[in-house]
């Protein structure tokens, strides 16, 4: 239903795009200035220094290339910054160089490049020529754009320079026979042992509480660990700009009214005129653009392309009949069913594509003009008219890489798939029409080769959007101000102030500098979380900002500006740690004793029998306990251990025999397989090493206010 899909469709448009262009931040317009900054660098690494200038437009560029926006962007362009210049430092110590040649191979293995038409031969291939015209051809675009791509084949040679780098040092990793029979042994040594444990889960979490001071002091013994940019954390309440009942009322009202004849005074006669309801009006489309929030459009649609709670209803009515008032996401709608057909859902179509010199995405061999390619056009449209092959013609003419090893054809073609001109002619000829269509492309000679028709409905909808009236905006920025001068004081808890006026508080929310969104609030909040991060921000301040979506009242609880996380940010990875330490020291009470049998008595725990465990596949009491395990393998028999505190609980073994491995006669497959897995490791361990013994300074949060 059109005018369904147009309410759906309020928030933004789905644009349709044939093919793609190739690097198109690259050929897009470098932005000029940036954001209104000071000189000061946005951080350092290793004493060197990031620029504001060069920090912020790649953002920008990347903004408008539409590769997302906000903290994302911020953060991968960070990460990005400080990778680089870890890794220069290791390719300068190395005195690392990328030739031409080497440059090519990695343009070959990048699929913009390895699986883009215009850089392949017949075969398929990646093609050094047609590469070689394309550089002139952005060369000859002038420096902006040369010096764009100049920009990017330098993030290529840096890249391909890590490669070097990463496959230099998995190059050098030697496994030692030695290591290859340790792994062997590993898992071809048997213990078998008798033991006694009291898991963790048998006490209570109560009774191991961790407290911040404890998790702090963690964080500070392990800080490379818990390395963190600058954040904060903000308290919130979002009274949301929604219509009131006595709003929706209002608007079914309307619609009500419009399904009954009505009396309007006519100045021309000077008498009173009786106008028709909805559903004996003459002129649907009149009616409907007068009276609807959203015009009328023609458009027949298919059952499943209607909004689902009403489709089966909306498609049973019968022709002529009313269908609601209904609600339908912010509107309250009514239909009236005009027709039904059968209908065009998708087509297949074949065209051919001829490109002229300056046309969009056009070929650099394209040598026509614009007058030479319609000419050339219209001469093929008349031979597929006199009955040539047009598939061949396709073939033999066509500059669409995409479609010209198969005569020029596209099946099922959806309404909107293609550029306008394409898309209107196919979807309004019969099968066979052959015609000329014009686009930014060039010139398309078209023919319909099929249409997939389905059963399709149009309806004619008069929607009203439910939106507040004056009276609903007052009270609800009342309440706003209410609530925020009640916490403004600061002697009421947040949280329960929002309770107590039947407000919905959230809790404490950790936010980057660069956000834009609140969880569980509509619109962008760029300016609540800038003012938040601001330095002149004090913990404990409120403030409330006004939107077209509703007023949001934000108090500033924390500020982390350290280097480290701060307890509740790394709280989900250090209390369990150290509540296995306090759950370990009141487990040791209960196992008092030097024997197996004293341990099991005390503890009322019974002993158990291990048989035949590796170390390789540690498993014990239905858990992964490597530590348990290796302990009972360095036991001589009727050996017991002291306690030992493993992943899932404590205990004490008893070693009453090794089996120990036969050698083999070579250790070549495990020295193939410790050395694969010792390559795979290193390329995450190389940039570990880095980044946790780095001296990063982040000041972005102070620089871009």
């Amino acid at each position: 239903m059109a005018v369904l899909q147009k309410i759906r469709e309020r928030s933004g448009l789905l644009i349709g795009v044939i093919g793609f262009c190739i690097l198109a931040f690259v050929a897009g317009d470098l932005l000029n200035g940036g954001m209104n900054i000071s000189s000061r660098n946005v951080g350092e690494v290793n004493g060197v220094s990031i620029s504001s200038a060069d920090y912020t437009n790649k953002i920008q560029n990347l903004e408008q290339s539409g590769r997302g926006k906000g903290a994302q962007l911020h953060n991968q362009v960070w990460t990005n910054e400080v990778r680089t210049i870890l890794f220069n430092e290791q390719l300068d110590k190395a005195g690392l160089r990328l030739g031409k040649d080497q440059l090519i191979n990695v343009l070959k293995t990048d699929p913009s490049f390895a699986q883009n038409p215009q850089f392949l031969n017949d075969a398929g291939k990646f093609d050094i020529n047609k590469f070689n015209t394309f550089l002139a051809q952005m060369k000859a675009q002038g420096p902006q754009q040369w010096n764009a791509w100049l920009a990017y084949e330098k993030q290529l040679e840096t890249v391909a320079k890590e490669q070097m780098y990463l496959n230099m040092i998995k190059g050098a990793i030697v496994t030692t026979t030695a290591e290859a029979k340790m792994v062997y042994k590993n898992e071809a040594t048997k213990v078998s042992f008798d033991y006694v444990t009291i898991p963790f889960s048998s006490i209570n979490d109560d009774q191991a509480k961790v407290t911040n001071d404890e998790i702090n002091a963690y964080v500070k013994k392990h800080a490379k660990q818990f390395k963190t940019t600058p954040s904060r954390k903000v308290e919130y309440v979002f009274v949301a700009n929604k219509p009131s009942k006595e709003d929706e009322a209002a608007s079914k009202q309307i619609i009500d009214d419009l399904l009954k004849p009505s009396v309007v005074f006519n100045k021309t006669t000077g008498k009173n005129d009786t106008i028709s309801g909805f559903a004996k009006a003459t002129d649907i489309k009149a009616f409907v653009n007068q009276n609807s929030d959203v015009p009328f459009d023609s458009t027949y649609y298919a059952k499943e392309q209607l909004p689902v709670e009403h489709a089966e209803k909306l498609f049973a009515a019968p022709t002529g009949s009313i269908y609601g008032p209904y609600l339908f996401n912010d509107y309250y709608a009514v239909s009236k069913i005009v027709a039904k057909k059968n209908t065009a859902e998708t087509v297949d179509a074949s065209h051919i594509l001829i490109a002229y010199k300056g046309a969009d995405r056009a070929d650099a061999t394209v040598s026509l003009t614009k007058e030479e390619a319609k000419a050339k056009a219209e001469a093929l449209l008349k031979q597929a008219q006199g009955g040539a092959d047009f598939a061949k013609l396709a073939t033999e003419n066509t500059n669409d890489a995409g479609s010209k090893a198969n005569g020029g054809k596209y099946p099922n073609i959806n309404k909107g798939q293609m550029v306008p001109t394409f898309d209107q002619y196919i979807f309004n000829n019969p099968v066979g029409k052959l015609g000329m269509v014009e686009s930014d492309f060039g010139f398309h000679v078209l023919k319909v080769d099929k249409i997939n028709e389905k059963e399709g409905v149009q309806l004619a909808t008069i929607a009203k959007k439910i939106e507040s009236s004056k009276k609903t905006e007052d009270i609800l920025y009342s309440q706003a101000n209410k609530f925020l001068e009640s916490v403004e004081a600061g002697d009421k808890d947040f949280a329960k102030e929002a309770t107590a006026q039947g407000l919905i508080s959230f809790p404490a929310t950790k936010i980057d500098p660069f956000d834009d969104q609140l969880t569980g609030v509509e619109g962008t909040q760029a300016e609540a979380i800038r003012w938040a991060s601001n330095k002149k921000t004090s913990v404990g301040d409120v403030k409330k900002f006004d939107s077209a979506d509703g007023y949001l009242v934000v108090k500033l609880v924390s500020i982390n500006d350290s280097e480290v996380m701060d307890a509740d940010d790394a709280r989900q990875t250090v209390e369990p740690i150290l509540i296995k330490e306090k759950k370990a020291a009141i487990i040791r009470k209960q196992m008092a004793g030097n024997t197996l049998e004293e341990v099991s008595k005390n503890a009322k725990a019974g002993i158990v029998n291990a048989i035949e465990v590796t170390g390789a596949n540690p498993m014990v009491n239905g858990f992964q306990e490597p530590l348990v395990v290796g302990v009972a393998l360095g036991k001589k028999p009727n050996e017991t251990s002291k306690l030992i505190d493993g992943s899932n609980g404590v205990y004490m073994v008893k070693t009453k025999n090794v089996t120990k491995a036969v050698d083999l006669p070579n250790y070549l497959t495990y020295k193939q397989k410790v050395g694969t897995n010792n390559r795979q490791m290193a390329q995450n361990m190389v940039y570990s090493a880095m980044y946790q013994n780095a001296k990063i300074e982040d000041n972005r949060a102070k620089v871009l206010q």
